[in-house]
């Protein structure tokens, strides 16, 4: 009594990172996710063995898969990124476009990707257990606990939207946190398109190149394009938008967010992502 159990972890997918973090996702008998963060929540213990992994079916490599990236990506912007977390997040990116689509075509017969994506997840967590995450994430808990969507896909479905919007150097409110002296996501998206041996003339292009990239990666994971390919109802979307924002906004992971967000501004990058190349809509961010 009182006293914390010996808490090993041992992860199945390649995937959250759970297993190094000291983050908790639950979800209420009304669909609410909450993300839970407190050091107690460390497990003692971490076994990653990607035998765990070889039999999971495609479509979890692929949601779990891209969950990583994201942890990732999120990492390396937030607010509260050090030199200690974002060599980190950058290994991760990495191993991530190596190996995951290997992953997802090898099935069982990919071991060696597979224990990278296994590595890949740890390493992000790692990142993000000390540099949190962003409102991709924020978003994504929303939109996965509302709708059932399974939650790397959900961030799939809202990342490229999210990197648009932070990938400023003039933004009209920056994170809160006193660490983030000027604003930074631009150069650190820029930094990962170079890693990741991408070209382009200024950080503007450079970023551009990255969300082209991530797209041709979720076109090779058979990924939606958009919301509404996912099978989200238009109606119910629509007449549920405003309590969406409004509970993202609330969301814990969007303090670390490069670049902090109005309700209104979380409102347009879920109707970009829901129309996807359809959106009509006009530009507010």
């Amino acid at each position: 009594m009182g006293e914390k159990a010996y808490f090993v972890a041992i992860p199945t997918t390649a995937g959250t990172g759970s297993e190094v973090t000291p983050f908790a996702v639950i979800t209420d008998t009304d669909g609410t996710k909450y993300p839970l963060a407190d050091y107690a929540l460390t497990p003692k213990m971490a076994i990653v063995d990607p035998a765990f992994t070889l039999t999971a079916p495609a479509s979890v490599t692929a949601a779990s898969g891209i969950d990583v990236l994201v942890h990732a990506i999120e990492s390396h912007v937030s607010v509260v990124a050090t030199s200690y977390t974002k060599p980190l997040s950058l290994e991760s990116i990495k191993l991530v476009f190596e190996n995951l689509k290997g992953s997802y075509d090898g099935g069982a017969e990919a071991i060696k990707e597979k224990e990278e994506m296994a590595n890949a997840s740890c390493i992000a967590g790692m990142a993000f257990a000390n540099a949190m995450l962003g409102i991709c994430h924020s978003l994504a808990h929303k939109l996965g606990a509302k709708y059932h969507v399974p939650h790397g896909i959900a961030n799939a479905l809202l990342l490229n939207e999210v990197i648009k919007f932070n990938a400023t150097d003039a933004p009209f409110r920056m994170g809160t946190f006193s660490q983030y002296d000027h604003p930074q996501a631009l150069e650190r998206y820029a930094e990962i398109a170079r890693m990741l041996g991408l070209s382009g003339k200024d950080n503007v292009a450079l970023t551009e190149a990255l969300v082209k990239e991530i797209e041709k990666l979720k076109a090779d994971l058979n990924i939606p394009t958009s919301i509404k390919e996912a099978g989200v109802d238009e109606k119910d979307f629509l007449e549920s938008l405003d309590q969406l924002a409004v509970d993202a906004f609330n969301d814990q992971c969007t303090g670390a967010n490069p670049r902090y967000p109005t309700i209104e501004e979380l409102k347009e990058i879920y109707l970009r992502a829901y129309y996807g190349k359809d959106y009509d809509g006009v530009q507010t961010y």
